[in-house]
């Protein structure tokens, strides 16, 4: 191959700065997420229907929530001030639509309008916070444990050995 081929940025600045303060937010309700950048949905959508999954293979989504599974949960579509110019609502249709059908919430941060304290609640609407860690006390000695009955009521059997 004779092409000369060139590093790009994956987000731009402002696409950049949603991604660090999403990753604050969402290390702050549930560490065990993760935040995803320029997420391809034929790697998180799958189809049976070939035209329909042609249809969104190649698209992105701008972010995405992931849980401790590494199941998708939610996007982030950052519209940025120049977003809505030409086929955008139509692809953007096209993106929602898909991840509705999958259970995937779809969410847009706009720029100009959605601010860090706007973007830190919506965080805390969509990640599912860790169950508390119960945290085992002492073990109590055998003899203050309660005791089973080990005689086997009519009509069951003892177990068989191995």
């Amino acid at each position: 191959m004779s092409a000369d081929f060139a590093i790009q940025p994956l987000l731009n600045k402002s696409e950049g700065r949603v991604l660090k303060e999403l990753e604050r937010f969402v290390e702050d309700f549930n560490p065990r997420w993760q935040v995803m950048a320029q997420v391809s949905l034929g790697e998180i959508l799958s189809c049976k229907d070939a035209s329909a999954y042609a249809c969104i293979n190649s698209k992105r989504v701008d972010l995405l929530l992931i849980d401790d599974q590494f199941l998708p949960r939610h996007a982030i579509e950052y519209q940025g001030f120049g977003h809505y110019q030409g086929s955008a609502a139509a692809r953007d249709a096209i993106k929602k639509e898909a991840l509705r059908r999958a259970g995937i919430g779809y969410h847009e941060v706009v720029a100009g309008q959605t601010t860090p304290s706007e973007l830190r609640r919506l965080v805390e609407r969509l990640v599912i916070r860790p169950l508390p860690q119960i945290m085992p006390g002492p073990v109590p000695p055998a003899s203050q444990l309660p005791q089973l009955d080990q005689t086997p009521s009519a009509g069951s059997r003892a177990p068989e050995a191995d």
